[in-house]
Parts: C-alpha cells; sequence; structure tokens
C-alpha cells in the first residue's frame, strides 16, 4: 500500500500544482469513521469545463484543495460495512456525492443530497461543495460506496473503452440530463450552445437518442469541425447574423424543438465583438432558439461570479429575457445532473457500441498526473481536446 498521494492542487487562479499528501483514510471531511467508503487507485481522471471556472477565479476554492471530480478507479480498499464491492472492481465516481439516504437521494436526486454538504444540498468532489477531496491524484477516498460507485461488469472490456467509460462521471451524463430536461426524442430537431467537451458529449448523445438535425454554435472552429465531422450542422457564432437567422438558413424556421445551453456565465455575445464576456447571452439564446411549447436544459454553471463586469452578476443575479420568453409558454430546467440517474444505461450503450462516435467527438487525449498543470493552461485557450489525466500510466496510448 502505498504511504503518499500525488495530487493536482489550486494553488491561485492559473496557479495549479502537484503536490504530495496523505495518503487517504475511510473518513469524513468531519473526521468521523467512514466504514462504508473504499479507497481508489485512480485510473483515469478528467479536467473538466467545470474546473476552468476555478482554475480562471470564477469559483472560489481554498488554496491548496485538491482538484477533480471526473474520476475512474479500481477498489483497492474496502470499508467493514461495503457490502456489494471488492478488491479489484473497476469502478466509475459520480461527481455528486449522495448518502443514498436522504429524501433526496431516495427520489433519485443525487445532485441535491441534503447530507454531503453542510451548507448546502449539494455536495461535490474537489469543487468546494462539502470539503470533498478531488480526485485529479494517485488515490480517492469514496463514501456511501455500495451506493454511488458504478462498477464495470467486466474489467478487460472496460479498460479497451476507457476512454469513453472515463466520460461517465460527469459530463456524458450531464449532457444527457440536459437533452432530457430540453425534452429531446427521437426526430426532435436540437440546439446546441456550445462546442465544448461538454457539448460535444450532448450532440453525441442526441445522436444516440435519434435527433434529426443537430444543430451546434461555437466560436471555435476546430470545435466546430470536430462535430460537423460527425454528423452535425454547424453555427459559427463569431458571425454578425442573428441566431435565429443562422438557424432558419439550416432548417427552414427559425427555432428547434429543444435547445441546451452547455456554456454558462462565461458566455461571449455573437458577432464580431463576441470577445466581449455577456454571461447571460447562452442561456437567453437558448431560450430564444425553443420553439413555443418547447423546453429548454440549462446545463452550464451559473453562480455568484468575482470576475463579473457588474456588481449583480457578481452576485450571481443575471439578467434573463423571461418577459420575450413568457409568450412562449416556455418550460425551462437548469441545475446539475444526477448521475446516477443516467450513467449505468449509458454505460451499457458504450460497452455495445451504440456511441461509437463519442471519441471522435470528443477527441481525448491522456495525459500524466505531472502534465495536469501545463494541460490546465491549454485547455483554457480553447483547444478541442478532452484531457484525461493517467496518474498510473495504465492507459494504452
Amino acid at each position: 500500500m502505498a504511504s503518499s498521494n500525488r495530487a493536482v492542487t489550486f494553488q491561485n487562479p492559473k496557479d495549479m500544482r502537484v503536490d504530495s499528501l496523505d495518503f487517504p483514510k475511510l473518513q469524513m471531511p468531519n473526521g468521523k469513521k467512514a466504514p462504508h467508503g473504499v479507497i481508489l487507485k485512480i485510473v483515469a481522471t478528467n479536467i473538466c469545463g467545470s474546473d476552468l471556472h476555478i482554475y480562471r477565479g470564477s469559483f472560489p476554492v481554498p488554496q491548496g484543495m485538491v482538484m477533480g471530480h471526473e474520476m475512474t478507479g479500481e477498489v483497492i480498499e474496502v470499508g467493514p460495512d461495503v457490502e456489494f464491492l471488492s478488491e479489484g472492481d473497476l469502478v466509475s465516481v459520480p461527481f455528486n456525492v449522495a448518502c443514498g439516504r436522504c429524501r433526496n437521494c431516495r427520489a433519485r436526486r443525487t445532485d441535491v443530497c441534503e447530507t454531503t454538504n453542510p451548507d448546502v444540498s449539494c455536495g461535490a468532489y474537489g469543487f468546494n461543495l462539502g470539503d470533498w477531496t478531488g480526485g485529479q491524484a494517485e488515490y480517492l477516498f469514496v463514501p456511501y460506496a455500495d451506493f454511488q460507485l458504478l462498477r464495470f461488469p467486466d474489467r478487460d472490456q472496460a479498460m479497451a473503452k476507457i476512454r469513453d467509460l472515463a466520460l461517465l462521471s460527469d459530463i456524458l451524463p450531464t449532457a444527457f440530463h440536459g437533452l432530457m430536461e430540453a425534452g429531446a426524442k427521437p426526430g426532435s430537431t436540437v440546439y446546441i450552445a456550445g462546442a465544448g467537451p461538454v457539448g460535444r458529449c450532448g450532440a453525441a448523445a442526441a445522436r444516440l437518442l435519434g435527433a434529426s438535425c443537430i444543430i451546434v454554435g461555437d466560436y471555435s472552429k476546430d470545435r466546430l469541425e470536430l462535430v460537423e465531422k460527425n454528423g452535425c450542422e454547424t453555427i459559427d457564432l463569431s458571425q454578425d447574423a442573428a441566431l435565429t437567422d443562422q438557424i432558419e438558413a439550416i432548417l427552414g424556421e427559425p427555432m428547434v424543438d429543444c435547445a441546451v445551453d452547455y456554456v454558462g456565465s462565461e458566455a461571449h455575445g455573437i458577432g464580431h465583438e463576441s470577445g466581449n464576456m455577456d454571461p447571460a447571452y447562452a442561456i437567453n439564446q437558448v431560450v430564444d432558439a425553443t420553439r413555443a411549447g418547447g423546453a429548454t436544459g440549462v446545463i452550464g454553471v451559473y453562480g455568484p461570479d468575482p470576475l463579473a463586469k457588474s456588481k449583480a452578476e457578481q452576485e450571481g443575479t443575471y439578467p434573463i429575457d423571461f418577459g420575450q420568453a413568457w409568450i412562449k409558454s416556455p418550460r425551462i430546467s437548469a441545475g446539475q445532473a444526477p448521475i446516477m440517474h443516467y450513467n449505468r444505461e449509458l454505460m451499457m450503450a458504450i460497452l455495445w457500441d451504440r456511441m461509437p462516435y463519442l471519441s471522435a467527438m470528443l477527441n481525448t487525449k491522456v495525459i500524466s498526473l505531472d502534465d495536469a498543470p501545463g494541460a490546465y493552461a491549454t485547455f483554457d485557450t480553447g483547444v478541442a481536446e478532452k484531457f484525461i489525466i493517467d496518474p498510473h500510466g495504465l492507459i494504452d496510448a
């Protein structure tokens, strides 16, 4: 058994480091013993677009906090109360830390667990939500393991598809959740705001659902090229034309059946001056682009942002064009995804090759733990890659 744990830690905005920390214990953040937990040897731990909010300083966290909430690992230590997991099992870790016992967890709303964060009904690894240590590390403690962890049925089969299965901890179920909230179904026309990794997962998930016309909007030509190669229509948001006009040029009508905001408060306004931050732009554009009686999913992160220009936006209040949208009888759903609501079904879709285009959409790149600080800086430039950290060199190149 290892005696230490190397991990990516936040020091200051745009300053990530790899530090040596104590090996994790079967212990809750408050120091209480956790016989219901396990220790994982991390196989894959991803850098998420949400991590960039921390990296840039938009989401304040304590100095020295271990980063990461997208983990896949091997069980190496099992608490005495764990009954359904064994050493050697390969598992996916939902980013929502959930007890499985409270009212919300029992209703499959693990995104708003009532007990894993004393300050608010939401616990998450590596995100200053309940003091849960992140998983961009060699090893990780996971509580309530029987409830939380998704075990892959065959280790060799899983390792052969690990780049795709590594997406089950967050961005693939999150993307799928956005489509579910927006009412996507076979034949739907869909607009996806943002071609970052979660938006590209959304495009792949829309194909799995049988959507007809899938339109993706972004400013990055490289990102748009990835989704265009995989059967999607694209809109270059650096063009000055109104979004609804650009949708009409593709679809023959200016609105879609459902739209999803995968961007959040770090969006930029449309057109040649799109370098200017417009925190409410993405949510307003998806509401505007959704047909009357349609639905909109808001998956991008919104919250107090110290980097926003206005005092209201710094406090988390955004100018939403609800008055313009009200007449369309809109249905708008927002928030984090309950990962456990979707991850098993999506795992089976991957294992049985129902999402063969996922890797091509995501353009995953496997890196070492020591490469992670540099990958943060590269990811922050908007490159069309998804970085997967392999702390132990277990993933084939």
